[in-house]
């Protein structure tokens, strides 16, 4: 005896609609199953081991270390570009001395460029952490980078001796660098890098 069509319809959509609402609640099912086990093996003291938490593989922290070193280079060699290019360089130009032609406009970008160094240094001090090499060259330098904070002011004022500490703290951090494996080279920033820090 034919089915009708109509029929074949109905049921061929009425399967349909149960094998995906089993697929849809498949993870819920999981879900009880585990806890069902779970507590039916409190209820009978019988111990079983979890999973165990995924732990970082060595490769991560090598990676993780490896990207530290070369954000530390990136960071500390910005900060280094700037303090030569717009710090080192006009001081001992003289273009910070007063009645110097432009001095002004020279001692403004000195202070940006004395901002952005030490946000540079301070990041570059941050990734240095993520390496045991890097972190113990750094970690006589801390109180020489935090000392420059209040520099930048100084030269917008004029002060010489700021402009040769900023000098000495990225000779030391260039230093601190090479001997951990880390050489650091000037790398001049663009304007727009130096207004936003």
């Amino acid at each position: 005896m034919p089915v009708p069509i109509r029929r074949l319809v109905v049921a061929l959509t009425l399967c349909c609609a149960l094998v995906a609402g089993a697929t849809a609640c498949g993870g819920e099912q999981a879900s009880s199953t585990r806890t069902t086990t779970r507590s039916s093996a409190q209820d009978t003291g019988e111990v079983r081991a979890e999973p165990a938490a995924v732990t970082p593989s060595p490769t991560a922290s090598a990676e993780k270390r490896k990207f530290a070193k070369t954000r530390f280079v990136v960071d500390a060699g910005l900060a280094a570009g700037a303090t030569y290019q717009w710090i080192v360089k006009p001081w001992k130009a003289g273009k910070f001395k007063k009645g110097a032609k432009g001095r002004k406009l020279t001692l403004v970008k000195a202070a940006l460029a004395g901002a952005f160094a030490y946000n540079r240094l301070k990041a570059a001090q941050k990734n240095a952490q993520a390496d045991p090499t890097l972190s113990k060259a750094l970690a006589p330098l801390t109180a020489g980078i935090a000392s420059l904070k209040d520099l930048p002011s100084k030269l917008r004022g004029g002060d010489g001796n700021a402009a040769s500490l900023f000098e000495d703290v990225i000779g030391n951090v260039k230093d601190a660098g090479k001997s951990a494996g880390a050489p650091v080279k000037d790398q001049v920033p663009s304007a727009s890098q130096l207004t936003k820090g």
